[in-house]
This record gives C-alpha cells, structure tokens and sequence, in this order.
C-alpha cells in the first residue's frame, strides 16, 4: 500500500495493511508507553508480507517490547548523571551533546531513549532553557564540539536550526557542530537548501551522523540527500545499531557499509545495542556481535570498516569491543589473527 501521510497510531498501521499477524490488543500496550512515528518513506520501504522485513522490526511495534528484563533500564547510558543543566550532557571533557528536541520522525523500537523521546517525552527546550544550555557551553571553554541529537535535531524548522546555530557561531571555543539524525534516510525531502544553509550559517566545521541499519534504507532519495549535504561541504559518518533480525549477518552489515560509502558517509560507529526497556529481543551477544565484526575484515575495504561500540551502562562512557586480533604471549611476542582466523607470530618490538 503507498502511503502518503506519516503514520502516528496503532489504527494508522493497521489502515497501511502493516499489523497483518500481530496482537492488536497487546500493542495497544506497548503504544500506550512508547511513541509511534513512521514516515511515508519508511512505510513504503515495508513488505508487509513478511513477518520478518528488516524495516518493519526496527519501526512496528511488537508485544516483546512488554518484556522488561531486570538489567534493562530507562536510561541506560547515563544521561541523567551527567545533565549538569537541562538540554546538555557533559559525559566527556572536549564535548556535549545538546538536546534541543525530543521527538522524531519516526520513532525505533530499540530506542536507547524511548523514555525520554516522542509526545509523552520531555519535548523541546523552551526559550529559557536554551539559553541556560547555551551560557554552559559560553563557560566552559573545554568544549571544541557541540553534538545535536535527542530526538532528531533535523525535525527542526530551517529558522529555529538557524538560531541555534548563529548562537554557537558566537562561541569562539566551540569548533565543531555535530548532527545525529535519522532525517536523510527517512524524510530525504526534508534536506532542502533552507536547511542545508541553517546548517552552515555558524561558520564553523559542520558533520552530519547519518542512522541507517539495513541497505534498503539507503534508497536512492536518500542517497541523493546525502549528496545534498555533501557537495555543501557538510562531511557525513555513519551510526549504526547492531540488531538480531536486522543487520546481524556480514553481508547485510557489508552491503549496508558499502552503501555509506558510496554516498561519501564514512563508517563511523556500529553500537552494540543499549540496555533500554523492552529491547532485549533485538540484543545479541557481545561474543556473537565480535564474530560478525571479525568476518567483515578482509571482505569489504578498509574505507567501510565501524568500530563496534559499547556504550557502558551508567554513564561511564563508550568502549571499542571489536575482536581483539593480537594478543601477547609470555616470550614477548605476539600472535596475531588474520580476517581468515589463521595465527601468525610477530616478533617482540
């Protein structure tokens, strides 16, 4: 079914033919606590035929998300512990992340905010609060860069983004403004002049953080919108999330790779999934998620190769955790694991 108007409820799915099988009833449990949003762009992307589709199980609710294990928390990387005023989190000395907004364009399942996000959330920082998020930044010359997430910055107006923008322009420590966004991939439309030049309007280097999971995400609009942002001069990494279901096989995680570069977004991050509630179904291992980073060395370029990211639960900050291929042995040398698994000694040093 094509769908032409952003689905926002559990009777917008099921009008979109895309509740075929599941439990009305329990999901109207699970939409009583977390928000609902997919785009018609992600919509169209959905085969609602398959109980399985990749797109659906990262945006259509699902009775497992009932399910809160005990290490499972509403805030799981800490945010909370480092918020000295509202809107920033100061968890690592050179950055912060801004809040501005905590509603987005389409809400995942496995969200690590999905208690804070979306109408029931904590919303969008009003005039006052701004600008106590803005006068930290102002005394504290630490910081270099400013990271925008939330929610999804980019669900902003090119004006409010504008404001935000001109005020960091007047800090003269700050150098570099980074935007995590889901907005290319699941409105590409949005990526308009207007935009493009609130973005840059501060002077300063501007990154865009793209979230994409699986290859068919990268359509060609959004590829397209990508290449609006680049050919601006706006440099693009990846985030992605590592998802049962999803992306947990090394083909799809190469092919969705090879696409990020092909549209000149650099790998950047692949996270090992947060301890947030209701997300256990998506969570592997950690040892199976190294197995699947290991089998991408050697079979896609260097130029498409995340680190694989562990956010520590508490707040204590992110861990690389990809397999270890060198390891140190009692006569000095090391033994060192090649993208086929074969052992090789290396000489002390």
């Amino acid at each position: 079914m094509n769908v032409v108007r952003p689905i926002k409820s559990l009777n917008d799915l099921a009008e979109a033919g895309l509740l075929q099988g599941r439990d009305k009833a329990e999901l109207e449990k699970v939409a009583a606590r977390y928000a609902i949003a997919v785009t018609p762009t992600i919509s169209g992307l959905i085969d609602p035929a398959d109980p399985a589709d990749p797109i659906a199980l990262q945006f259509v609710p699902d009775a497992a998300e009932l399910h809160v294990t005990p290490e499972e928390r509403a805030d799981p990387i800490g945010d909370h512990a480092h918020s000295p005023v509202e809107g920033i989190v100061h968890r690592y000395p050179d950055r912060v992340l801004l809040k501005a907004v905590h509603v987005c364009p389409v809400y995942c399942r496995f969200c690590f905010r999905r208690e804070m996000v979306g109408p029931q959330g904590l919303g969008t920082l009003d005039a006052a609060a701004m600008t106590a998020a803005f006068d930290y930044i102002r005394s504290h010359e630490e910081i270099w860069e400013v990271i925008l997430t939330g929610g999804d910055p980019l669900v902003l107006s090119p004006r409010r983004l504008g404001d935000i923008m001109d005020e960091l322009a007047s800090i003269g420590h700050v150098k570099i403004v980074r935007f995590h966004t889901r907005v290319p991939v699941v409105d590409p439309e949005k990526i308009d002049a207007a935009l493009i030049d609130a973005l840059k309007r501060s002077g300063k280097t501007v990154y865009v953080a793209l979230h994409a999971n699986h290859p068919r995400e990268m359509t060609d609009e959004a590829r397209a919108a990508c290449g609006r942002l680049v050919d601006a001069g706006i440099a693009m990494v990846s985030q992605s999330v590592l998802l049962k279901g999803v992306n947990d096989d090394p083909s799809v995680l190469a092919e969705l790779m090879r696409a990020f570069v092909e549209t000149r977004v650099k790998p950047y991050y692949l996270h090992h999934p947060d301890l947030a509630p209701g997300t256990s179904h998506f969570r592997l291992t950690i040892e199976e998620g190294q197995k699947i980073v290991a089998a991408l060395r050697g079979r896609i370029s260097g130029l498409c190769q995340p680190t694989y990211i562990l956010d520590i639960p508490g707040g204590y900050g992110k861990a690389a955790i990809g397999a270890q291929p060198i390891r140190h042995m009692e006569d000095g040398c090391y033994v060192v694991s090649d993208f086929q698994g074969r052992e090789h000694t290396y000489p002390p040093t």
